[in-house]
């Protein structure tokens, strides 16, 4: 492919305190197989405090065509607006400090939208960590108990799917689409992909697309983020009742099972038996699931992956829940698509 056929293409990294992975997600996308001149790298830092912009700068002044930006309101979606407006490529991909991007990772990208009429594309996510939690929690997330039938997180066939995460897309797609919703500091990638379905666009999932994504490699931070998770799908509720799926509801459903069937237990005699049917259920099926992984992986982490499934169940709907509350007052104010019209202006 001659450089005048082939497309100029941007890489937005989000990122902010990621010193620790950092140096992996931009030593992936400077070995691409793609062409490093028509290939822009940009790292949308939300000022961090570690060592990740001295490590950025680094890379910086070896391959040049990594560029380091500011983002002052620090979370994903200004990111993300900031990266887009900055961007020059006629395809825009994005992809998480928190990850690395197979070799042939932008190669491929570019090479199904270029050859489909499919409006967003991406690929499977392997979950993968260093330490014995951090793994747990990698299997945990890589498990359909665990995450719901998310079709990006367990699919192993090519299909059409409701979201991607590292998504990539053509800039008029999002020129179309608007910017992303800077209000939903988690689950702002549910949200825009349901406006691109809106319109009738469509996303592929193909598993010719690949990267490794590294959990989080603590409980507590684990539980930090899937509460957000399930704090703002409430936002995305409010904003687009008809993105929500029944594994939406699930976790803080069961929350809610359980704490009226122990009250019921309480304030009743008899009605004990409620919570422990309840109860008992959700370990057996989550000593299962744990026992499944355990043995299809050699994996001896059995109790860490048992602990991984409750946090990540019990977070995501007490989140939920609280959500419900937090935004109970935005169920009457209507809601308006978020931003401008971009520009379709790409890199000669």
């Amino acid at each position: 492919m001659t450089t005048r056929m082939t497309p100029f293409v941007t890489v937005i990294c989000p990122v902010r305190n990621e010193q620790e992975y950092i140096s992996q997600c931009l030593e992936s996308l400077v070995n691409q197989t793609y062409d490093p001149e028509r290939v822009e790298i940009l790292v949308v830092d939300g000022l961090s405090d570690d060592h990740t912009r001295d490590i950025v700068r680094a890379f910086r002044r070896l391959h040049p065509n990594i560029r380091l930006v500011d983002n002052p309101h620090r979370i994903v979606p200004c990111a993300l607006n900031i990266g887009i407006r900055e961007a020059k490529g006629e395809y825009i991909l994005r992809l998480d400090g928190h990850a690395e991007a197979a070799n042939d990772y932008v190669e491929k990208c570019i090479e199904v939208l270029r050859n489909t009429d499919v409006e967003c594309v991406g690929g499977s996510i392997e979950n993968v960590n260093r330490t014995a939690t951090g793994k747990a929690i990698a299997h945990a997330m890589s498990s359909p108990f665990g995450v719901g039938n998310g079709n990006f997180r367990t699919a192993t066939e090519e299909r059409f799917v409701d979201t991607l995460a590292f998504p990539a897309f053509r800039r008029d797609v999002l020129a179309k689409c608007g910017w992303f919703d800077e209000e939903l500091v988690r689950c702002q990638d549910d949200e825009y992909n349901y406006r691109i379905r809106k319109r009738g666009g469509r996303i592929l999932f193909t598993p010719r697309i690949k990267s490794c994504y590294f959990p989080r490699e603590s409980y507590r931070k684990l539980w930090n983020q899937y509460f957000g998770y399930g704090l703002y799908k409430i936002r995305v509720l409010q904003k687009h009742f008809w993105l929500m799926q029944p594994r939406h509801f699930a976790p803080a459903a069961f929350i809610l099972a359980l704490v009226l069937t122990l009250a019921a237990g309480l304030a009743v005699p008899g009605l004990g038996w409620l919570f422990g049917v309840l109860a008992g259920f959700y370990a057996c099926c989550a000593i299962l699931a744990a026992a499944v992984i355990c043995s299809r992986n050699r994996a001896p982490y059995f109790f860490r992956i048992l602990l991984a499934f409750v946090i990540l169940h019990f977070s995501y709907g007490s989140g939920f829940l609280c959500g419900l509350v937090k935004f109970a007052p935005r169920w009457l104010q209507r809601e308006g698509a978020p931003g401008a019209t971009l520009t379709t202006e790409a890199a000669p």
